[in-house]
């Protein structure tokens, strides 16, 4: 968990860090010269919590205060419309979309048990308008003695596939999405007062028959009393002010709370700061939990961890990009017989993509189970989508850039999660989902404006192997984004004719909707 590192001061960020323009109430930048400021204005006011960072108590009488300065985080970047860019890159090649999915469904025909290793394969180019509002006031848990203030942004996303017919391109939705992002932050201690005993419960006298009535000097049975021996060998309950490390024999627990207690702990400590709940129309939702990546650099000789890391995203080249976390071809899918000698992916594809395979060409079937994905006219961001989020950032001048980690299967600490509709559950379960983001400022000429870019991967698994395993399925989405007022009049104009507020929504159709 990341958290202000001036508590005391409880500054807003999203409006230390802007400015709002009230005809429109969308959040500006004071000034274009002034942006890379801001991502660092931001970010430097937040450290890492631990078990010895302060806590601060909370008080009834600073709820409206602390409502009026909601932490967002590095979220409250996000708010406003962001949508497609489209950058060439390295690439000769114009771009249809910015966009790019890859999706993996089961073939016509299958069914879980039956013949294995068939499935359909779409990559296509896509389009997209991404909105975030921030939700006014803090989000208040409370947990007891701990509460806990969160930011929450909502988001709602639709995409639009790209593709040629004939001369003419054809625009075809196929995703919808809604959701909320929530900052994790703002935890504070409540602990018990007069006030709240009284008015949550009420406290209930000791009865005068109560042989241990006088240990409890309040008149309350608010003291935990414990079973000792006494120096006389007799039997009795002592208060743990008493108690001086004897040994004891049992514990009569406190009935009522005291004015002060929970002020000692346990307290909370939230080993993320950034969860991200989603809705997606073909009957799954997910729950991502993750962080700021952070980075370290030297200042005055001596290791420090920042969260504003120099330059562009680093994204690999060559034989280095063959990593089976960013690929749409899992581990489980043979691995298109690049274990020992991985796929240069900034080479033209093997010769065998376009070869009829057979037992000699191909022993094991490793090829023939992904020669499709390296033989579509996108490669090579077929195989490797977020590919495209590196070639579009050749030649531009990225000063620098916030990164967020997000999954639904941490491999320690808190869980997140996915949950299906009974169809999605039984043919093509959706088991894991991944989430790169970067927020990222870019220098033109004299202006300095965000970027985002985003990588996420679902896993479904369906069918199985020929040894009878599971086989794990990615669908990726990858793509570049600005906001709307910082992109070509060309581009907005195709935004704003494809994603018109009077258009009805159509279906969904990730995967692939064909009209």
């Amino acid at each position: 968990m990341l958290k202000r590192t001036n508590s005391a001061e409880e500054i807003h960020v999203s409006l230390a860090a802007k400015s709002f323009d009230a005809g429109q109430n969308e959040v500006q930048f004071e000034s274009a010269s002034d942006s890379q400021g801001q991502i660092e204005k931001l970010l430097s006011q937040y450290s890492k919590v631990a078990i010895e960072t302060p806590i601060r108590p909370f008080h009834e009488s600073n709820l409206q205060e602390i409502l009026k300065k909601v932490d967002y985080g590095v979220l409250c970047l996000l708010e406003g419309t962001w949508v497609s860019h489209i950058h060439n890159g390295k690439n000769d090649r114009k771009f249809i979309g910015s966009g790019i999915h890859t999706t993996i469904m089961p073939s016509p025909g299958t069914n879980a048990g039956t013949i294995p290793g068939k499935y359909s394969f779409e990559c296509e180019e896509y389009i997209e308008k991404l909105t975030f509002n921030l939700v006014e006031g803090g989000v208040r848990n409370r947990g007891g003695a701990n509460e806990q203030f969160c930011g929450a942004i909502k988001y709602e996303q639709s995409i639009k596939s790209v593709n040629k017919v004939g001369d003419q391109l054809k625009y075809t939705p196929i995703h919808e999405e809604n959701g909320m992002y929530l900052w994790l932050s703002d935890v504070f201690n409540y602990a018990a007062t007069e006030k709240t005993i009284k008015d949550d419960r009420g406290i209930h006298a000791i009865a005068p028959d109560n042989e241990n009535k006088d240990l409890y000097k309040s008149g309350y049975q608010d003291e935990t009393l414990f079973h000792i021996i006494n120096e006389k060998g007799e039997k009795e309950y002592v208060t743990l002010e008493n108690l001086n490390g004897r040994d004891y024999f049992d514990i009569l627990p406190a009935k009522e709370l005291k004015p002060g207690a929970g002020q000692t702990g346990p307290y909370f400590i939230p080993d993320y700061s950034i969860s991200r709940s989603g809705v997606i129309p073909h009957g799954s939702t997910i729950t991502l939990l993750g962080d700021m990546v952070p980075t370290v650099v030297k200042v005055d000789g001596k290791d420090k961890v920042v969260y504003v890391i120099n330059g562009a995203p680093d994204f690999p080249e060559g034989k280095a990009a063959w990593k089976y976390d960013h690929l749409s071809i899992s581990r489980t899918m043979g691995g298109a017989g690049a274990s020992a000698d991985p796929i240069n992916l900034d080479d033209p594809a093997p010769a065998w993509v376009t070869q009829v395979l057979d037992d000699v060409n191909d022993p094991g079937e490793n090829k023939i189970y992904t020669q499709r994905i390296l033989a579509h006219p996108l490669y090579p961001y077929s195989v490797r989508p977020d590919l495209r989020l590196r070639d579009s950032n050749t030649g531009e001048n990225i000063v620098n850039h916030a990164f967020i980690q997000m999954s639904s299967k941490n491999k320690t600490g808190a869980q997140g999660g996915v949950l299906n509709v009974p169809f999605v559950n039984r043919f093509v379960p959706a088991v894991e989902m991944n989430m790169r983001m970067w927020i990222e400022t870019v220098k033109e000429g004299d202006k300095e404006i965000l970027q985002l870019q985003y990588e996420q991967i679902i896993f479904f698994e369906f069918d199985f192997g020929d040894d009878g395993g599971t086989t794990s399925w990615p669908h990726i989405q990858v793509n570049t984004l600005r906001k709307i007022d910082d992109v070509s009049a060309e581009e907005k104009r195709l935004i704003e004719e494809q994603f018109s507020a009077s258009k009805a929504a159509a279906a969904s159709g990730c995967p692939y909707h064909k009209e």
